[in-house]
């Protein structure tokens, strides 16, 4: 007789002939560690799951905030012990055709399973879920223990991302300009106990492809079924909105569902149009038709292209070479401008990321007037979470593979853990509208990486894409040629350019990665940092541990020798952080704007970064942890509405007696024509107004900028630090605009003269 846990529920409580009673059992967890494969820990703790064994044991031994001052520190002997899960459970009767299986969504890296003392599974890979039949194995008294090895290392590298070259384990955990040194293990998704039917539903997979006009959607439907001597029936209906069924089959042919469907609803970018959405049911019925299992996902067609940009196609050298590539995104036979942000782990431990934590940041997103996320292929896969609030919201999604800034060399043990794992990621992700883009990984052809696309690892990736997902596009890594990362700061300590000018004489197809420094408010710095060491900022305290200084290269990330030379030395904290949040919000909206003056040959602007998994002191978040916006958000939002006046401005400081210029555009991003207006433009110089302008432009097109006049005026004598220039648009407020500038005056030139001379 087969057997269940008799403390969790009887076996009769379950009443396996419908779904919807088909229990899932959750488990208590203790949680010790041991410094050698075949110890036992000498002490268990108790384990919340999912999580992190870190986590356990910090709060097993009272430790105090992981977030302050250097205290993360104390983490570090934990990446090199072997961590063991134990739970136990007694049995009850368990029915002939029933089988109990063991559920993980994602354990965190590599481990064993064990029940009663054997060894029943082993797997290298957090991303692969489990799912083991337990029957076979049971006793009256059971002992389950999951034991995971120590973090994978390349032995012989420096300490950092480069032990993580050969394994699919994220690398940013390793240590990075804007992340701890911290490396999670354990549980880090769902897990639990399931009582299954002989015969139940593993996957259900609904493949479609729509026709050129968009009219015609044809569906296949393709089920994994892990079937034991069982007859059984199809059934697949696919739901509206409402509810409605508008499509149902139902087949006992052990073979793929294929037909049509005329005029689908279609999923779209949220600023693009309605993120439709119906819901796919696919049920498992026995001879006597009553339905035995049951798996329900969201299903949106659409169709998503990856096009040239206009003018790549052109070459202006010789001897001839191949073009740029593709990086404009089509949807639905309409080119996006993509305006978004680089989305990286919310937490250090993925095992800490809850369904309400991906919501409340994806909220953000739509309120910072995003309709792209690339994810990152530093951090984790997203959880379903992501991805269905993504489906939902009209979110698009660039889903990165877990390859960051190393040389990820094809070793045979490296390609088959990545196989895997890529199988895995692959398979979960296709099914959702929100995802358009693979990419293999970021920043692997460049001189630290050194990767090519002959590299093994994106010849795999690029075949798994294209035998499992061919209708999404993939490309090797961020960036590619015509494609941009960087700059990462206002002034470029090599060139001197202000922001202003390197965005201005960049012509690329895709800025994919940019970056405007800026410090955390007061609040949370003083959450982080010792009193004793909170003014002035210092190397080498919790400022530096916290990423403000060298982070990366230069004066990065808190830029104070720039802070210092624009604004003096400042008085207080909050003088400090103002000024550096300041630039931040000019400086992103600088080259937000720029880049979608570049329109078309420009088809992307996506900064780095939108939100951190920790409190740092200075980052080039917009976003601080856990979800509180900088003012640059603020900024960002406003430079990515659909439409709005926008100037193209030359520098930051501006003297008395100077002349001001700026070029005026109005921006659109939208497949509407935009009727004929009026811009009013005008300064801002301490209580006075200037009106310098009043532009009264035509009729735009759909999805087309419009290029303004050049206003100009002789900057007055003030007693103020700054002024605001002022775009109105008289018959659309909504799309006003201002840029808070810096004012020099005329006693400090003369004394910055002095010096020099």
């Amino acid at each position: 007789m087969k057997t269940i846990t008799e403390n969790m529920t009887r076996i009769d409580q379950f009443e396996k002939k419908t779904l919807k009673n088909n229990k899932q059992l959750t488990l208590d967890w203790k949680v010790g560690f041991a410094k050698q494969k075949e110890d036992s820990p000498k002490e268990y703790y108790n384990a919340i799951v999912p999580g992190a064994v870190q986590l356990d044991y910090a709060r097993a031994h009272n430790w105090p905030n992981l977030f302050m001052d250097d205290n993360f520190k104390a983490y570090g002997w934990m990446e090199d012990v072997f961590w063991i899960y134990k739970t136990n459970f007694e049995i009850g009767e368990l029915s002939e055709d029933s089988d109990l299986y063991f559920y993980a969504g994602g354990i965190d890296y590599q481990f064993d399973i064990m029940v009663n003392g054997r060894i029943i599974y082993e797997q290298e890979g957090m991303f692969t879920p489990i799912h083991i039949a337990l029957t076979d194995h049971l006793l009256k008294e059971n002992e389950l223990i999951v034991r995971i090895h120590p973090a994978p290392k390349v032995k012989g590298v420096a300490v950092g991302r480069d032990e993580a070259s050969q394994s699919a384990k994220p690398a940013v955990s390793y240590g990075w300009d804007w992340h701890p040194r911290l490396i999670p293990l354990g549980i880090w998704d769902k897990c639990y106990l399931e009582l299954k039917n002989d015969s139940f539903i593993k996957d259900v997979y609904v493949d479609y492809t729509l026709n050129d006009d968009l009219s015609k959607v044809d569906l296949q439907i393709i089920p994994e079924i892990v079937n034991k001597n069982f007859n059984y029936t199809y059934v697949w209906r696919l739901l509206n909105k409402d509810g409605v069924s508008v499509i149902e089959r139902e087949t006992d042919k052990k073979e793929i569902m294929s037909f049509s469907f005329d005029q689908p609803l279609l999923w779209w970018p949220h600023d693009h149009g309605d993120p439709y959405l119906y819901t796919s049911v696919f049920q498992l019925k026995n001879q006597n038709g009553k339905v035995i299992d049951e798996k329900q996902q969201q299903v949106g067609f659409r169709k998503v292209k990856l096009v040239m940009n206009p003018g790549t196609w052109e070459l202006e050298r010789r001897p001839m070479s191949r073009s740029y590539p593709p990086i404009t995104i089509k949807i639905n036979n309409k080119e996006i401008f993509s305006k978004g942000t680089n989305w990286v782990n919310p937490e250090i431990f993925p095992g800490t990321i809850t369904k309400k934590r991906y919501e409340d940041l994806l909220n953000r997103v739509l309120e910072g007037n995003f309709n792209m996320l690339r994810a990152w292929g530093g951090s984790i896969v997203c959880k379903e979470a992501f991805y269905e609030f993504c489906n939902k919201k009209g979110i698009l999604v660039w889903t990165e593979f877990p390859l960051s800034c190393n040389n990820y060399v094809g070793t045979k043990t490296y390609l088959n853990v990545l196989e895997q794992e890529a199988k895995s990621i692959i398979k979960r992700i296709r099914k959702h509208p929100s995802h358009v883009l693979w990419s293999g990984g970021n920043e692997l052809f460049n001189d630290w990486s050194r990767m090519t696309d002959q590299s093994l690892a994106l010849r795999l990736l690029n075949k798994q894409c294209y035998d499992l997902d061919p209708k999404n596009p993939f490309i090797p890594t961020a960036p590619v040629a015509g494609m941009a990362h960087g700059n990462y700061v206002f002034k470029d300590p090599d060139t001197k350019e202000e922001v202003y000018q390197w965005i201005a004489n960049t012509k690329a197809t895709a800025y994919t990665e940019f970056g405007m420094p800026g410090p955390s408010d007061v609040s949370i710095l003083k959450q982080i940092i010792p009193e004793k060491d909170l003014f002035p900022p210092k190397k080498g305290t919790s400022w530096e541990t916290h990423h403000a200084f060298g982070a990366w290269i230069g004066d990065t990330w808190l830029q104070l020798d720039l802070l210092n030379e624009y604004f003096g030395e400042a008085k207080h904290l909050e003088e400090l952080v103002a000024n550096g949040q300041w630039l931040q919000c000019e400086g992103y909206k600088a080259i937000y704007e720029e880049a979608r003056r570049q329109k078309p040959y420009c088809s992307m602007a996506l900064n780095w970064c939108f939100n951190e998994p920790w409190p740092t002191a200075a980052n080039n978040s917009i976003i601080n942890y856990p979800n509180i916006p900088k003012p640059s958000f603020y900024s960002v939002a406003d430079s990515c509405r659909p439409v709005l006046a926008s100037a193209r401005i030359s520098k930051f400081c501006w003297e008395e007696d100077e002349i001001f210029e700026a070029e005026l555009w109005i921006l659109n991003d939208r497949y509407k024509k935009i009727d004929s207006g009026t811009v009013q433009a005008k300064l801002l110089i301490d209580s006075n107004e200037y009106e310098l302008t009043s532009w009264k432009f035509q009729s735009i097109e759909e999805n087309q900028n419009l290029l303004g006049p050049t206003v100009r005026f002789r900057l007055p004598k003030t007693s103020n630090n700054h002024f605001k220039l002022v775009l109105e648009v008289s018959e659309r407020s909504e799309w006003n605009s201002s840029y808070k500038l810096k004012y020099v005056h005329k006693k400090v030139i003369e004394k910055d003269r002095s010096i020099l001379a």
